[in-house]
């Protein structure tokens, strides 16, 4: 209902969302809103080189828009958001699946620990019977070394109910960690301990089995979205000195230009006339060239290598997919031919 590894891959899509959504609003501009009061007492130059001096003061409130992004940023950013979103999603999926096996896991985990106990238990009953039977024997009739040797087996036996205590007491902490319930809880399998829980015909060829898992494994989803993201950064760097940033600013006051357009005035000295509308922008289209159009060229091998990378990783987890079908096929054959032995055995 609430695992925790579910809850923290939840997390991440919530985070990877919310990167999409700011790279989807990076043509928008960010909006100031405020109030400037400039005073100036003293030398100042003019326009033609003239230095006087004067004292002025002005004041505007007003708004003015402010945006700096790169074209390639807007246009890229928000296709590698999009994959790393695709992977996280898929990430949720392999959290759920990872539970599921976990529980499933301990779960039989602990009710192989039960079976384990109610056998040993059995064992020391029979064992008990046994040593009572040659303490009974008359005199004589066996040698003492065979009651000493019965004894001495029911104090294995009895050392082997209290491991088998250990081993089911440590499974259902396994269990109840997972579950989420009281630390201290001793948990118990409903079903019997020889019961059969078959979910794949261990007939299939194991060659049918992995590219059926190739096809469904979450895992796989999430490395060929991350591939998909690395080569959106790599093209986005690639045309990066061939688009050009947008710069959007007011102009309307200094030394920042934060605000552009609102209500102006002012006057000599601390007199504040003379108000009216004022609207003065400021926008440039700039191509940059980092470190000489240098640092491009790193920042481009860096993303082919983060590409390369991804793909690596995509192969790793291919033979690792493989590695797990054939390691479950194995375990689950041989435990069918166990279990027939056993049955056998136990007739």
């Amino acid at each position: 209902v609430n695992p925790i590894d579910v809850a923290v891959a939840s997390q991440r899509v919530q985070v990877a969302t919310a990167q999409l959504e700011r790279a989807n609003l990076l043509w928008l501009p960010t909006l100031n809103l405020g109030v400037d009061y400039a005073r100036h007492d003293g030398q100042i130059q003019d326009i033609r080189g003239e230095v006087f001096t004067t004292s002025r003061s002005s004041f505007m409130v007003g708004a003015g828009p402010a945006l700096t992004f790169a074209v390639t940023d807007a246009i890229y950013g928000p296709l590698a958001a999009r994959q790393v979103l695709k992977a996280r999603q898929a990430e949720v999926q392999t959290a759920l699946n990872d539970t599921m096996y976990s529980v499933a896991e301990a779960y039989f985990n602990v009710q192989q620990a039960r079976g384990e106990l109610a056998g040993a238990v059995d064992a020391v009953r029979r064992a008990e019977d046994v040593v009572k039977r040659a303490e009974q024997l008359a005199p004589g009739l066996a040698p003492a070394v065979e009651s000493n040797r019965v004894r001495s087996e029911l104090s294995r036996r009895r050392q082997a109910v209290e491991a088998a205590y250990d081993r089911w007491q440590t499974a259902s902490a396994d269990l109840t960690r997972l579950l989420r319930l009281a630390p201290s809880a001793v948990v118990e399998p409903a079903e019997e301990p020889q019961t059969r829980v078959e979910l794949v015909d261990t007939a299939t060829p194991v060659d049918d089995l992995i590219p059926l898992a190739l096809t469904h494994r979450p895992e796989l989803v999430t490395r060929q979205a991350l591939v998909q993201a690395t080569l959106a950064r790599l093209k986005q760097e690639k045309v990066r000195p061939l688009v050009p940033s947008v710069l959007l600013r007011g102009n309307a006051t200094n030394p920042a230009g934060t605000l552009s357009s609102g209500l102006f005035g002012g006057g000599v000295n601390d007199q504040m006339r003379n108000f009216g509308g004022r609207n003065s922008l400021d926008l440039q289209l700039v191509w940059e060239f980092q470190n000489l159009g240098l640092g491009n060229r790193a920042t481009v091998r860096e993303r082919q290598s983060e590409n390369q990378l991804a793909v690596l990783e995509v192969f790793r987890v291919q033979d690792r997919i493989a590695a797990d079908v054939v390691q479950a096929h194995a375990q689950a054959r041989r435990a069918a031919n166990r279990l027939r032995e056993a049955e056998a055995g136990l007739r």
